[in-house]
């Protein structure tokens, strides 16, 4: 698996190259911040292809979330919980809307209005694997179970459901299975990002959609134009996340956001502090095109 990645992000540097590239941004998260490897793997990448990666903080990771969904914060909203699900973890973050309003993109950039967050060990991979020996039928309740247990121990949970009963109040969520969700939700017979990206889900709607899935093998859920096969067996285990969060954090609306940290990431590269770059002909090291 390791020997492919690596191959995978050779043929990436190698189109790179051919397109004169001059400053490139590689970021790590989960996976290698949990693995013992981690270090190891992202020292091989950088000798074997000359990209540099960063393994990036959990609360970096929420807050390029923010950065890239910071648009679809709705005007009635005091405050946002943004919801991020990853492949191993899923950050969640609640967000002072109305500062975030007031202060703009360049705010946002600059100081994320987020009042607090968490980074917890619950992926689309990680859950799926975990009950991977239980028929689905058996795997749904315990994924479910699992799911709303791991965000029950969140310290700041319980103020972020008291803030997402307050009128106004909403979810943005960003990951591929809320974007497959809504897709599926408005019988698209083609992925579109145009009518996904901001759209809206009901609490009803979602569940309604759920219950569809469910109700579908994996080699049915393959044949639905905005899943496909790479997806349909991990879109159980995705949408338990989703379940479990709108239980415990009962907002009347969720908005699909069909972006996160690489938008994120890109937008903060675009307008962020520009880096100084070191006078030629300096006794320290020039700074390397890839970060």
């Amino acid at each position: 698996a390791m020997e492919r990645a690596i191959e995978a992000l050779a043929t990436i540097r190698k189109k790179l190259k051919s397109k004169s590239v001059g400053q490139v941004r590689c970021i790590a998260t989960e996976a290698c911040r949990r693995a013992e490897n981690g270090a190891e793997f992202i020292q091989k990448i950088q000798d074997r292809t000359g990209l540099s990666f960063k393994i990036i903080t959990a609360k970096e990771e929420a807050r390029l979330a923010l950065i890239s969904c910071h648009d679809l914060i709705d005007t009635a909203a005091d405050r946002v919980l943004v919801i991020d699900i990853g492949g191993g973890s899923t950050e969640l973050s609640l967000v002072n809307a109305k500062l975030a309003r007031e202060s703009g993109f360049s705010g946002v950039l600059t100081r994320a209005p987020i009042l607090d967050w968490t980074s917890l060990p619950l992926g689309v991979v990680t859950l799926s694997e975990a009950f991977d020996h239980l028929s689905e039928a058996e795997a749904w309740p315990e994924m479910l179970r699992h799911a709303r247990e791991t965000m029950q121990d969140w310290a700041g949970g319980k103020v972020a459901s008291k803030a997402m009963k307050l009128s106004g109040a909403h979810i943005i969520g960003t990951s591929g299975t809320v974007t497959c969700l809504a897709g599926v939700h408005q019988n698209l017979d083609v992925y579109r990002r145009d009518q996904v990206d901001g759209s809206w889900l009901t609490r009803m709607q979602a569940e309604q959609a759920i219950s569809r899935l469910q109700r579908l093998t994996p080699e049915g859920r393959a044949e639905l134009p905005t899943i496909g096969p790479g997806r349909a067996k991990l879109m159980l285990s995705g949408c338990a996340i989703i379940q479990a969060a709108w239980e415990l954090f009962p907002a009347e609306r969720l908005r699909v956001a069909d972006r996160g940290l690489r938008e994120g990431l890109l937008l903060s590269m675009m307008y962020g502090p520009k880096r100084k770059r070191r006078r030629s002909g300096s006794k320290r090291r020039a700074s390397p095109k890839e970060e």
